[in-house]
C-alpha cells in the first residue's frame, strides 16, 4: 500500500505557497518603499530561493523581542513606532485635521447637568471612601459633558406665540391660531360635545398619546386623542368623581360614589377596593407606584398598586378633603382644607411635614409646577398667589380675580392656566427660572359651560378642559416640552416596548419610605448620627477601635536602639503631633474672628469693651 510522502521542513505546503504568492497591496497614501521597487525590477526568482524563503530564519525582529522579555523597557519594531506616533499619521487626503481633539462645550451648559455639589466635602473621611468619592465625581462629570454634548440631538424647539406691534396675545382666538399653524396641529383642537353625561374630569397618560375621561352621571372613555380612535367606552351606572391613568395607559383608575375601581383599557373591571370609601380627588406617583386618595371622611390613603396593599393611611384632622395636588420633584402630597391652609405629607410620617396659611378663606385650587420650585394656590377670597416652595414657602406674587379660580395647572415649561366659571386663562413666565407673571394673560378662551377639570398635555401645545359641555382640547404655542426622553415616556412606543418598560420600572420602584421634602438630602451623609453612633460604640466598647495606635519606634542595629534614644524619637513625635493641633486651633480662631469682626462703617457701641 502506497503512502504520501510527508513534507519536509524545506518543502513548504500548497496553502503556504499561495500565500508566499500573494502581495500585501500598497495604498495610495502610502509611500512606495525601496524594498518594493526592487522587488518590481528584480525578475521571477528560481525554486532554490523560494525554498530559502520558507525556511524558518531567526531575524532580528525576533532576536529584538526576546531581549524585550528581559530588559525593564520593551523596546518596538520600527514600523510600530510609526504606527503610534500621531504626527506620522496621514489623513486619506493628506491634510491635517483643522479641528483636532474633541469638540469644545461651554461651562455653562456642562454645569446644568452637574448633579453632586463638590463644595461639601465630608469631614474626617478616610482615604478609601475619598477614592471612591473622587471617582464618582470623575465619572459624573464625564457623564455631564456627554450630556451636554448630545443636546445638539435635541433637534425641536419649543413654540411661542407673539402679536404684531404690541399686540395683546389674550385676543388672539383659537381658529386665529388654527389658520396660522399646519395641518396636522390645527387636528389637535377639537371639542366633544357630551352633555348628556357631564361635568367630565379627564386625565393624560404620562407620554401624551392617550386621554382618559370620567363624566359625573358615570360616562367612562379613554382613547387615543392623536389618531381619535376609542379604546374602550363604558357606565359604571355611577356618580365619577375622579378618574386617573396608573403608570400606563392598560390600568384606569376611578373613584365612583362609593368605592375605587380599578379598569384595563378594554373597559374590563379588575378590582374594587373597599378600604378605599368615598373618595374624592386621585393621584397617581410614578416612580414609587402609589395611587393617593382623598376622601371625605378626611383620610388620605396611599395603595401601592404594585402589591395591592395600603401603605399608609393618614388622619388629616381638617375635615373633608376636596382639594389635593403632587409635587412631581419630590412626591409630597399638598391638600388644601377650609380654614384656607395648605399641609404637605409623606407616607412616612403620620403628622403634616408642613403647614402653609395661603388664604383667608378655604381653598378651592393647588397646582405645583414641574420643577416642584412654585406653588399655585387660590381661594373664597378671590386671591390668586404663587408661593416659593425652596424652604421658605413665602408669597411671590398675588392677584385678585373677578372670580375666584376653581382650577389650576401648570404646564412644563412653567405656563400657568386658571379656569373661573366658563373662562379660562393662561400666564406665562417671563424668564426660564421665574414664576408666572400675573400682570397679562398669555391667552384667554370661552367655552360652552363651566370648567371642571384642566391638565396640560405632556409633549404637546394642548391644553385639554373638562367642563359641563363635554370636553375641549385648546391649542397653547410653547406649553409642552419638545423632546421627550425614548426610555422613558415614548409616545410611539408599542405593545412589547412598554412591556419592557414596565418590568424596568418595577425594579426601579422607589420605597414610599424615602418620599421627603428634600430628595438631595438622601445622598448626602448624616454626621451628626454618624458621631453619635461613634460615641455610642466607644462607651459599649470601652475604648475606641478606631483611633491612631500610639507611635513605636524601629528598632536600629549599631547600638541606636538605646532606651534613652527610644524616649527621644517618641517624644519628638509627640511633640510634632501637639504643634498640628495648636495651629489648627489657631486657625480656628481667627476664621471665627473674622466671621464675628463687624463690617466697616460701622459706629463703635459703648458695649463693644466687654466683647474682649
Amino acid at each position: 500500500m502506497e503512502t504520501a510522502p510527508k513534507p519536509s521542513r524545506d518543502v513548504p505546503f500548497k496553502k503556504d505557497k499561495l500565500k508566499a504568492k500573494r502581495k500585501k497591496p500598497r495604498r495610495y497614501w502610502e509611500e512606495e518603499t525601496a524594498s518594493d521597487t526592487a522587488r518590481a525590477s528584480s525578475g521571477p526568482s528560481c525554486n532554490k530561493k523560494r525554498k530559502q524563503e520558507f525556511r524558518p530564519q531567526r531575524s532580528k525582529t525576533a532576536h529584538i523581542l526576546k531581549k524585550s522579555r528581559i530588559s525593564k523597557k520593551p523596546q518596538v519594531p520600527k514600523k510600530h513606532r510609526e504606527r503610534g506616533n500621531p504626527e506620522a499619521q496621514r489623513n486619506l487626503s493628506g491634510v491635517q485635521d483643522p479641528f483636532p481633539g474633541p469638540v469644545p462645550v461651554s461651562v455653562e451648559v456642562v454645569q446644568k447637568f452637574h448633579r453632586i455639589d463638590k463644595s461639601k466635602k465630608l469631614p474626617q473621611s478616610k482615604s478609601k471612601t475619598r477614592s471612591r468619592l473622587e471617582v464618582a465625581e470623575a465619572e459624573e462629570e464625564e457623564t455631564s459633558v456627554k450630556a451636554a454634548r448630545s443636546e445638539l440631538l435635541l433637534s425641536e424647539e419649543p413654540g411661542f406665540l407673539e402679536g404684531e406691534d404690541g399686540e395683546n396675545t389674550a385676543k388672539i382666538l383659537q381658529s386665529d391660531i388654527m389658520e396660522a399653524v399646519d395641518i396636522a396641529s390645527a387636528a389637535k383642537h377639537f371639542d366633544l360635545n357630551l352633555r348628556q353625561f357631564g361635568p367630565y374630569r379627564l386625565n393624560y397618560s404620562r407620554t401624551g398619546r392617550h386621554l382618559v375621561i370620567g363624566g359625573r352621571r358615570g360616562h367612562v372613555a379613554a382613547l387615543d386623542w392623536v389618531t381619535k380612535r376609542l379604546m374602550c367606552e363604558i357606565n359604571v351606572m355611577e356618580a365619577v368623581r375622579d378618574i386617573r391613568f396608573l403608570h400606563s395607559e392598560a390600568l384606569i383608575a376611578v373613584a365612583q360614589n362609593r368605592w375605587l375601581h380599578i379598569y384595563d383599557n378594554q373597559g374590563i373591571e379588575l378590582h374594587c377596593i373597599r378600604r378605599c370609601d368615598r373618595v374624592t380627588r386621585l393621584e397617581f406617583l410614578p416612580f414609587h407606584f402609589l395611587l393617593a386618595t382623598a376622601s371625605e371622611t378626611g383620610f388620605l390613603t396611599y395603595l401601592d398598586v404594585s402589591v395591592g396593599k395600603i401603605v399608609a393611611a393618614l388622619n388629616a384632622r381638617a375635615g373633608r378633603l376636596d382639594v389635593m395636588t403632587q409635587n412631581p420633584y419630590n412626591a409630597i402630597i399638598h391638600l388644601g382644607h377650609s380654614n384656607g391652609t395648605v399641609s404637605l405629607w409623606s407616607p412616612a410620617m403620620k403628622e403634616p411635614l408642613a403647614k402653609i396659611l395661603c388664604h383667608r378663606g378655604g381653598v378651592r385650587a393647588l397646582a405645583v409646577d414641574s420643577t416642584g420650585t412654585y406653588m399655585a394656590t387660590s381661594g373664597l377670597d378671590h386671591q390668586m398667589k404663587i408661593f416659593d416652595l425652596r424652604g421658605t414657602f413665602q408669597p411671590l406674587s398675588a392677584r385678585t380675580l373677578p372670580q375666584g379660580a376653581g382650577h389650576l395647572a401648570f404646564s412644563q415649561r412653567g405656563l400657568l392656566v386658571a379656569g373661573m366659571g366658563d373662562v379660562v386663562n393662561i400666564w406665562a413666565r417671563q424668564g426660564q427660572a421665574s414664576p408666572p407673571s400675573l400682570e397679562q394673560p398669555y391667552l384667554t378662551h370661552r367655552l360652552s359651560g363651566p370648567v371642571h377639570g384642566l391638565q396640560f398635555c405632556p409633549f404637546e401645545d394642548v391644553l385639554g378642559v373638562g367642563h359641563s359641555g363635554g370636553i375641549t382640547s385648546m391649542l397653547v404655542p410653547g406649553a409642552a416640552e419638545p423632546n421627550f426622553d425614548g426610555l422613558e415616556n415614548n409616545p410611539y412606543r408599542s405593545r412589547k416596548q412598554r412591556q419592557e418598560w414596565e418590568v424596568k420600572a418595577l425594579l426601579e420602584k422607589v420605597p414610599a419610605e424615602l418620599i421627603c421634602l428634600d430628595p438631595r438630602a438622601l445622598a448626602e451623609v448624616d454626621v451628626i448620627s454618624l458621631e453619635q453612633a461613634k460615641k455610642e460604640r466607644i462607651e459599649r466598647l470601652g475604648y475606641d477601635p478606631e483611633a491612631k495606635a500610639p507611635f513605636q519606634p524601629k528598632p536600629k542595629q549599631k547600638g541606636r536602639s538605646s532606651t534613652a534614644s527610644l524616649v527621644k524619637r517618641k517624644k519628638k513625635v509627640m511633640d510634632e503631633e501637639h504643634r498640628d493641633k495648636v495651629r489648627q486651633n489657631l486657625e480656628q480662631q481667627q476664621q471665627h474672628k473674622q466671621e464675628k469682626a463687624k463690617p466697616l462703617g460701622a459706629r463703635p457701641s459703648a458695649l463693644d469693651r466687654f466683647v474682649h
